[in-house]
Formats: C-alpha cells, sequence, structure tokens
C-alpha cells in the first residue's frame, strides 16, 4: 500500500479501505421476509441480524446494514438493488 503524501490522500485511502456504509432504506414494497432473505445471502448476516435490519429501517426509514471499503461494498449493494431493495453506499 502506498504511503500518502497529504491529508487529503490519507482521508481518500481511509474511505477506499473501510470508512464506507451500506445503507438499507425502507421501501414499503418488498416484504419482510424477502428482505430478511436478502440480508442473509448478500450480506452474510444470521437470521436474527438481518431481522433486526429490516425492523430498523421499517421503523426508522433506514438501517446501516454492512460497513467496509467502497471496492466490497459496491457488489452487495448491486446485488441487493437487483433485488428491488433501496440501498445506497455512504
Amino acid at each position: 500500500m502506498n504511503r500518502p503524501e497529504s491529508e487529503c490522500e490519507l482521508q481518500e485511502q481511509l474511505l477506499s479501505e473501510e470508512g464506507c456504509t451500506l445503507m438499507l432504506y425502507n421501501d414499503n414494497t418488498n416484504t419482510f421476509d424477502f428482505v430478511i432473505d436478502s440480508l442473509m445471502e448478500c450480506c452474510g448476516h444470521s437470521y436474527e441480524q438481518a431481522l433486526q435490519c429490516t425492523w430498523i429501517a421499517h421503523c426508522f426509514g433506514k438501517c446501516d446494514v454492512k460497513h467496509g471499503g467502497y471496492e466490497r461494498l459496491a457488489p452487495i449493494a448491486e446485488k441487493l438493488t437487483l433485488r428491488g431493495l433501496t440501498v445506497k453506499i455512504i
């Protein structure tokens, strides 16, 4: 890994390595069971973790479901989007 030369490069490197969050948004369309199954299959969640994330998104409008680098989260976000879920990497 290259050593960052500036504060800006350091922030970009940290963001790309692990500073991102995959956010799931409530869509009032998909069923609880479908969202739970999707989180288990795409994010590797246990049933309990997927259930909690689904309830949080339902009650509060959104839930962070995965953390990591952008490169790691992008394929997961794509899979969830293809299933019709509303997600965003922030």
